[in-house]
């Protein structure tokens, strides 16, 4: 039996609603809207898939039949548009701008090594060729080793809570201590006392690390890093501490810098003394000579073969009174001072049979002096742009 005329019409006018919907489909998204159109589940073509069952036996063979001869044509039709769709979006792209791969790419930022870590690196370089041994000490310390045993009285303005961070000494696990007995280290001279209960003379140690102070601003920060350098033995004279920084000084800052040292006080030293250096931009005129600055490399890594110190500091035009030096002709760069005989004492050494000397000074103050930094709190922002200078 075939088709009635009525069916075969309704069977046509659907798939060329269908096919039509196809057509018309400008992208992927119309595509699959004109999809649905037809054959999805409420779709004109499935539609008449479902009407299959409510014709007599008889229509149904034939009915089918021209059902899926449409759905198979609307499948065709789907297929075409979707690769003529595709080979649109290509051309597209082909006729559209074009991107120059020549161009180069966007320069990766690989990191540097801190200016801090370089100048400790190159410090330690610099004393252990003089025969210092680096030694390492804990950062939370006990009140006898920060000040008790380093000779500082009861009542010294160090141990008050303004200069001072104290740590609750019940947060300390295993431990048993006195209330206001446990800090954040002030300085790395703890370091020495604990050297000097290990070791016998002679003893010639340097103690790098970061130190600790309730003070913050433009030139302080709370967190900081200082290197300690101590030498004990038999008959040790100011005169070789004197000669000891001096080539330090000519190490870091080149061998025309001169030292300067003047009277001070330390609790674990007597004499004691600041150092200071000719001015390094000026160069000890206290006026600027309108010349660049010209320091002395550090020893250079092996593993960074390429590294330089990066820009020093640029002296001010000529004739002006410089800046850095206040028009003195000198920089502080660090304390020093033979070592008090009440360290000793703590220490158990005989003050009579043994004599030392002590001195420190801190990284950033260096670091400062010798790459022409003029904010302390550039070393701690972690700013690519500034660290890729060094």
């Amino acid at each position: 039996m075939s088709l009635s005329p009525e069916q075969r019409a309704r069977i046509e006018a659907a798939r060329d609603a269908a096919l039509a919907e196809i057509e018309k489909a400008s992208d992927e998204q119309a595509l699959e809207r004109a999809r649905v159109f037809a054959l999805g589940k409420s779709g004109v073509v499935s539609e008449l898939r479902r009407s299959i069952g409510r014709l007599p036996p008889e229509e149904r063979k034939p009915f089918g039949e021209a059902v899926n001869e449409a759905i198979a044509a609307v499948e065709v039709a789907l297929s075409r548009r979707k690769e003529d769709l595709e080979q649109q979006r290509l051309m597209a792209e082909l006729t559209g701008p074009r991107i120059d791969v020549t161009l180069p790419g966007r320069p990766r930022n690989l990191g540097r090594r801190h200016p801090i870590s370089r100048a400790i690196r190159d410090l330690l370089r610099i004393l252990e060729r003089m025969g210092f041994e680096v030694a390492q000490g804990p950062e939370v310390e006990l009140d006898y080793y920060n000040f008790e045993a380093l000779n500082f009285p009861k009542d010294h303005p160090a141990r008050d809570m303004q200069d001072t961070f104290f740590v609750d000494e019940r947060s300390i696990v295993g431990g048993n201590f006195a209330p206001g007995t446990v800090l954040l280290r002030t300085h790395t001279s703890p370091v020495q006392v604990r050297e000097l209960l290990r070791r016998r003379p002679p003893v010639r140690i340097v103690a790098p690390g970061r130190v600790y102070r309730c003070d913050s601003d433009q030139t302080h920060s709370p967190m900081f890093h200082q290197i300690e350098g101590l030498y004990v033995d038999c008959r040790v004279s100011f005169a070789e501490l004197k000669g000891t920084l001096a080539e330090v000084a000519r190490a870091i800052f080149g061998p025309e810098v001169r030292t300067r040292f003047r009277p001070s006080f330390f609790p674990f030293t007597e004499p004691s003394a600041e150092v200071d250096v000719s001015c390094v931009i000026c160069g000890g005129t206290g006026r600027s000579s309108g010349a660049d600055l010209h320091l002395a490399a550090p020893t250079p890594d092996p593993l960074r073969p390429e590294e330089s110190i990066g820009e020093p500091a640029r002296a001010p035009s000529d004739g002006e009174t410089c800046r850095v030096c206040k028009g003195t002709g000198w920089l502080e760069i660090l304390g020093a001072g033979m070592v008090d005989p009440e360290v000793f004492r703590h220490a158990g050494y005989d003050p009579e049979s043994v004599s030392g000397f002590a001195f420190g000074m801190g990284v950033e103050r260096i670091a400062m002096l010798r790459y022409g930094i003029d904010d302390l709190r550039l070393f701690f922002e972690n700013d690519s742009r500034f660290l890729a200078q060094f």
